[in-house]
């Protein structure tokens, strides 16, 4: 696989900055379980999917995000099962700086005394893998509605020199009034301001998605794989 961070960015930040999350310690990881099922191995090798096999066994379903084919087909016979596959986009902050902050008072910092409404508002919205301590990776914002998180997004991995941006998502009640995008202003400026570079992830078929993070800067960099895998009965 290439160097640079972003081909294989959970790898990279499982072995990076974020090796503290990271369970495993072969060529093949995977975040704590209740840091969330993302998973990355350094190569295709047999030993890669010896140790990726290894962590199925050791703490159950995982799931890859990663460049080019589907695994090879000698990953079966090493135990492992692939129980679903989807195509997603992934988009790199191109556009630039931002202009400066204005106060937006409906907004505000999310801590763990929110991760259970958290939990709730990915449940329904499915934004991609979200586990009860994930806001723990990195900073999420939230705007409230009548007492009730409406929407939220924020930060999760940090493969070297970027972060990414993660788990936006807006209760369907409260669609349309653009508060996806107000959120994800605050999280652009914030990594921003880090000196990093901002990327992300939505699926392929996430029209609607795709054409926000397109009018805020963002731009297809590459296409990649998320693999749900499982232990082979």
């Amino acid at each position: 696989m290439s160097d640079h961070p972003l081909d294989n960015a959970i790898w990279h930040a499982l072995t990076g900055e974020q090796a503290r999350f990271a369970l495993g310690t072969g060529k093949a990881r995977r975040f704590h379980t209740d840091i969330g099922p993302l998973a990355g191995m350094a190569d295709r090798s047999a030993e890669s999917l010896a140790d990726l096999a290894a962590l199925i066994r050791a703490y159950g379903t995982l799931a890859l995000l990663q460049p080019g084919d589907p695994l090879p087909a000698r990953a079966g016979d090493m135990g492992i099962l692939v129980e679903k596959q989807a195509e997603c986009v992934q988009m790199a902050y191109t556009g630039g700086a931002l202009p400066p902050a204005t106060p937006d008072p409906d907004i505000a910092v999310l801590g763990p005394e929110h991760y259970p409404e958290m939990m709730d508002l990915a449940l329904l919205t499915e934004p991609g893998p979200f586990a009860a301590r994930t806001a723990d990776l990195g900073r999420f914002w939230g705007i409230f509605d009548g007492g009730r998180l409406a929407a939220m997004a924020g930060q999760r991995t940090r493969p070297s020199g970027h972060t990414e941006v993660s788990a936006v998502c807006t209760h369907p009640q409260a669609r349309g009034r653009g508060l996806a995008r107000r959120l994800m202003r605050v999280v652009l400026r914030q990594i921003l301001e880090e000196g990093r570079v901002p990327f992300l992830h939505a699926y392929a078929d996430n029209e609607a998605a795709i054409g926000l993070y397109q009018r805020l800067g963002f731009t297809e960099r590459a296409r990649v794989l998320v693999t749900v895998c499982s232990a082979a009965p």
